[in-house]
């Protein structure tokens, strides 16, 4: 089974969390200090987020970085190997 490359897990993770915070692309991106194309950017997957950037995120967005990061199932696939 071939794994997901890192960036498409945080980029796809990334925008389930705007989804469920019910705010706007454009609201967060004032939040947290970024263009809207930059944000946009960072969902897209073709770039991602600084360390300081990432960590806004997760407070605009009210989750933890390992809800993005999703690293209890990278974790548990490193465990399984």
């Amino acid at each position: 089974m071939t794994e997901k490359p890192l960036s498409e897990i945080i980029t796809a993770n990334l925008r389930q969390e705007i989804l469920l915070s019910g705010k706007s692309k454009g609201r967060i991106a004032r939040e947290i200090d970024v263009a809207p194309a930059t944000l946009s950017q960072y969902l897209s997957g073709r770039i991602l987020p600084s360390l300081p950037t990432f960590a806004r995120l997760c407070a605009a967005l009210d989750c933890s970085a390992d809800e993005i990061l999703n690293v209890k199932a990278i974790t548990a696939s490193h465990d399984n190997e």
